[in-house]
């Protein structure tokens, strides 16, 4: 019976996360930034680690309590029970812009589910489906005098941007001990989604003029590589000191991409007829995206059962990005992640909030864009908790709650400042499945 019910389990989270992974096929972000590159990049870690601003390099199990941390799979070997963590998102952002009102979005989607699964006592699998990517975006732009700056030219000319889609990646890693203090892992990883983009041009005021429409495609399919390391120093048993470093390859992935530019008209009510021409029609069904190489460090120090401290850094290579041969002209990005969390009395009964996980954290994150000669930093601080559920000899259960309210872009330079805050739930489970017994 037992076994049936947890194959039904895992039955209903893979159900659950398909349907998530269609679902990224539309907008699941609302962000002008997101047009860049491949859309916004999301980070490969849980909410527990999200909440501690996104640190996941030197972690592996935190509090006693066993995580899945993809972002350094040489966390694996610390995974000593079954561990099941599937989640949801939300994200508010405002979108402000000088002179003109502020815009406000709110979008939801599942955010992950993930399995590790120990194999001896310093090994274990884990595998699991997560967002790569998000693109969603629509906006437009006036340009007065018919873009000569002329005043005898009085027609406007409408600039409007659209983007839609999402990748998703799904994972499979491994990782395993040598000796007491050195832990080695890597995962491999496959990305698939489709991105899609159009740039429109319209007269309005003129009847009869054509407009024009550039419209990319991209169905991205193709392997990913992560690889890590980590080493522990023990002060005592139960003070620890974890230096890690982990890694994703520069590997190219599969696009069949279309690119077409088109002309169309709009009747007197504005309604849009079908492209009356096709000027350029370029459809690649076997190009190659190449992903950029990122490297990431960090450094813990944890006090099991109290508090867990730690910093990474994160330099990634996007300048190196190009799609379809055609570098998308970004700079290399560089993020710095602080947090931790600390728990007043691990081990409470009388007093439930003693118990709880308590995370705290900062971002500072250099983005890989520069719009109008102006870099777009990122700056947030995140928080959440670590909410223990009744547990019994061999099964534990924790509901993660974290947020990030952070800021992105300014509004300097006819740019947009984007001001947001993300939530996300998730539930762990940590369970002895695969044992034998014995009966006397």
């Amino acid at each position: 019976m037992i076994k049936n019910i947890r194959f039904l389990i895992i039955l209903f989270l893979f159900t659950v996360t398909a349907f998530g992974v269609k679902a990224q096929s539309t907008a699941t972000t609302s962000s002008p930034y997101s047009r860049y590159g491949l859309g916004d990049i999301s980070p490969m870690l849980l909410p527990q680690n999200l909440a501690m601003g996104g640190i996941g390099v030197a972690t592996n199990r935190i509090n006693n309590f066993y995580t899945i941390n993809p972002l350094n799979p040489a966390s694996y070997s610390a995974i000593g029970l079954t561990v099941i963590d599937a989640g949801i998102y939300g994200k508010f952002n405002t979108l402000e812009k000088s002179g003109q009102a502020s815009q406000t979005n709110a979008n939801f989607r599942l955010s992950h589910v993930a399995f590790g699964i120990p194999v001896s006592k310093r090994s274990a699998l884990s595998f699991g489906l997560m967002p790569y990517s998000e693109l969603g975006y629509s906006y437009k732009q006036v340009s007065p005098n018919f873009s000569t700056g002329l005043p005898s030219d009085t027609s406007a000319v409408n600039y409007i941007y659209n983007g839609d889609g999402g990748l998703s990646k799904f994972y499979i890693g491994y990782g395993f001990g040598i000796g007491k203090h050195l832990s080695i892992g890597a995962n491999i990883s496959y990305i698939f989604g489709n991105l899609k983009e159009t740039q429109s041009t319209e007269v309005p005021s003129l009847a009869g003029v054509l407009n024009s429409r550039i419209e990319e495609s991209n169905s991205i399919t193709g392997l990913n590589y992560d690889y890590g390391v980590q080493y522990s120093v023990d002060f005592s048993p139960r003070k620890h000191l974890t230096f890690g470093y982990s890694a994703s390859a520069n590997t190219k992935l599969n696009t069949a991409n279309n690119y077409i530019v088109s002309s169309y008209y709009r009747n007197a009510s504005g309604d849009e007829g079908v492209a009356t021409d096709s000027l350029v029609n370029n459809q690649q069904p076997s190009a190659k995206i190449q992903l950029p190489m990122i490297n990431r460090f960090g450094v813990s120090y944890q006090y099991d059962g109290k508090f867990l401290i730690g910093a990474d850094y994160t330099m990634s290579n996007w300048s190196k990005l190009t799609v379809a041969g055609v570098n998308k002209s970004l700079n290399d990005s560089k993020t710095i992640n602080v947090g931790g969390q600390f728990t007043p009395n691990v081990n409470s009964l009388s007093n439930y909030f003693a118990s709880v996980d308590y995370r705290l954290g900062f971002i500072y994150d250099q983005t890989y864009l520069r719009v109008n000669n102006t870099d777009i930093k990122r700056y947030a601080v995140t928080g959440g908790l670590g909410l223990p559920l009744r547990a019994n000899n061999t099964s534990f259960y924790r509901i993660n709650i974290g947020a990030e309210v952070g800021k992105r872009g300014t509004l300097t330079n006819s740019l947009v400042q984007e001001n947001y805050i993300n939530v996300h739930l998730s539930f762990t489970l940590n369970d002895k499945w695969f044992q034998k017994y014995r009966f006397d």
